[in-house]
């Protein structure tokens, strides 16, 4: 059993921060790359941005220079650091990890956290 909790999420003014965190909970298991995803209304689920387990990072181009991404391996957590937050960030926002565990390898996925931003 593994679950992702996910936490920091809140309503923040345009031009400011918010740090997502997303930790996995469980037993014998080993996380491999780790993601964060948003969705908003009406708006397909995109990713923000990835890290893999060799901490090699992508992030969408809309984040760019504003989000990053980092992991604690020995926190099991996940990090999403939202500088300079835009109205057009506004979404429910999704942790996403490869996990092994029992030997197979698949997605888990967090409950999301929602992250508003006024103009």
């Amino acid at each position: 059993q593994v679950q992702l909790v996910e936490s920091g999420g809140g309503l923040v003014q345009a031009g400011g921060s918010l740090r997502l965190s997303c930790a996995a909970s469980g037993r014998s298991f080993r996380i491999n790359n780790m993601g964060w995803y948003r969705q908003a209304p009406g708006k397909q689920r995109e990713l923000v941005a990835h890290i893999t387990s060799g901490t090699n990072t992508d992030y969408a181009d809309s984040v760019k220079g504003r989000f990053t991404i980092s992991r604690d391996n020995a926190k099991n957590t996940v990090y999403l650091q939202m500088n300079s937050l835009k109205p057009e960030d506004t979404a429910v926002y999704y942790c996403n990890a490869d996990i092994s565990f029992l030997g197979t390898i698949r997605d888990y996925w967090g409950q999301g956290t929602q992250v508003t931003v006024s103009s």
